[in-house]
């Protein structure tokens, strides 16, 4: 009788069962949160400052539209990359980490993208603050599609170029 068949996990890949899998994916993706929720936490926490400075008052109706949808972008992005600590807590225990791994993984993503509208939203509204320069959207779009290659691009190329098919 297989192992399968008496009910146990199968072993893949690592040699690891589903349950072993999952509580390494778990400890992997939290360290990746960190890092992501430090970020957006610190960005957060300053953009929420701006509305009390005198300088705010100055702002242009479309400069302070910026600022309100980048705080409500910073807030959606600190919510996603908390997300997977809540998701963790609420499940624990119940024997459902595998699809808590998955789902964690989907908020993360979520998360880094929001981060991304976020900073790019920020590197907007400074940049045209700071200057007059008719250059600021080429410079944001520039800056956008450099985190859309370090963040999205060169990952996938190496998940399409480095992992068997």
């Amino acid at each position: 009788m297989s192992d399968t068949e008496r009910g146990e996990s199968r072993r893949r890949g690592r040699n690891e069962t589903e349950e072993e899998r999952a509580d390494r994916m778990w400890q992997e993706l939290i360290q990746e949160v960190r890092v992501a929720q430090m970020g957006v936490q610190i960005l957060f926490g300053f953009l929420l400052t701006v509305v009390f400075t005198p300088t705010y008052a100055k702002l242009s109706d479309t400069d302070q539209t910026i600022y309100i949808v980048t705080v409500v972008l910073g807030a959606c992005a600190t919510g996603a990359l908390i997300g997977p600590v809540s998701l963790h807590r609420l499940v624990s225990g119940r024997r459902i980490k595998p699809q808590a791994v998955q789902w964690a993984s989907r908020l993360t993503l979520l998360g880094l993208l929001l981060l991304l509208a976020t900073t790019s939203s920020s590197l907007l509204l400074i940049l045209r603050v700071a200057t007059d320069d008719d250059s600021v959207p080429y410079l944001v779009t520039g800056v956008v599609c450099w985190y859309l290659l370090c963040w999205f691009g060169l990952p996938m190329w190496t998940r399409y170029r480095h992992t068997s098919r």
